[in-house]
């Protein structure tokens, strides 16, 4: 594991249907997407396991949150809850989970768990999440696995950041392609692959487009560069 600090002023801009910085990939439009999650919704858990994810990663990516009882913190593509069991306890029964994605049957998996383990703070929203207000500040934003699917990224970014209070965190956690030749090697492979099942653009850099938001912001990298999380806090 290594962390990297980096530092930037804000800026930016949104990207609809077509990422212009990287001409190679091209997004589906909103519908073709929720249609692709729909009928993923059954295999989320073979992903975590084909495509080596870290042990233990979900949970290091909701401590980087530092969530405290009583929190309010929004989940965007939160998918079928991997991550609520690590959101809805750091959060406890006075805080509040939102969980917000496109999928209704994405959700509807989500919904399945929550009953199953009868939690009382969480709350899943089907939305867009660019639409999505919050009904108080944020102490915290989680892109769990879902950043580099959306082709507004940009613009679903900015309006999470805006949500977090003053002190917030917002934590961005996926997969990517290691540095030097590896990742130039595996790139024409993991174009393929993703086009035909999660459609996660690995050409996009989230941690670059958080730091033009924040001068505070830390990332770290686990299994040879394959994985990250990186953490923006709100000033």
């Amino acid at each position: 594991m290594s962390e990297v600090e980096l530092h930037a002023r804000p800026r930016g801009r949104s990207v609809v249907h077509r990422d212009r910085e990287q001409p190679g990939w091209v997004d589906l439009d909103r519908s073709s997407i929720t249609e692709r999650y729909n009928s993923l919704a059954w295999l989320i858990p073979l992903f975590d396991w084909l495509f080596f994810q870290p042990p233990g990663f979900r949970r290091k990516a909701v401590d980087r949150l530092d969530l405290k009882p009583g929190s309010h913190v929004l989940e965007i593509g939160c998918g079928t809850g991997r991550n609520l069991p690590y959101l809805s306890a750091a959060v406890g029964p006075n805080g509040r989970v939102y969980g917000v994605d496109l999928s209704s049957g994405m959700l509807a998996k989500a919904r399945e768990l929550c009953e199953h383990n009868r939690w009382r703070n969480v709350e899943l929203i089907e939305s867009d999440a660019a639409e999505y207000r919050a009904p108080v500040a944020l102490d915290g934003v989680m892109f769990g696995l879902s950043y580099n699917t959306m082709p507004h990224h940009r613009t679903v970014l900015r309006q999470a950041w805006k949500q977090l209070r003053p002190g917030g965190r917002l934590v961005i956690m996926d997969a990517k392609l290691p540095p030097g030749l590896g990742g130039r090697l595996i790139l024409p492979f993991s174009l393929w692959l993703m086009k035909h099942t999660m459609l996660g653009n690995p050409l996009i850099r989230p941690w670059e487009h958080l730091a033009r938001l924040t001068d505070l912001l830390q990332m770290e990298q686990f299994m040879f560069g394959s994985w990250y999380i990186c953490r923006g806090i709100k000033r």
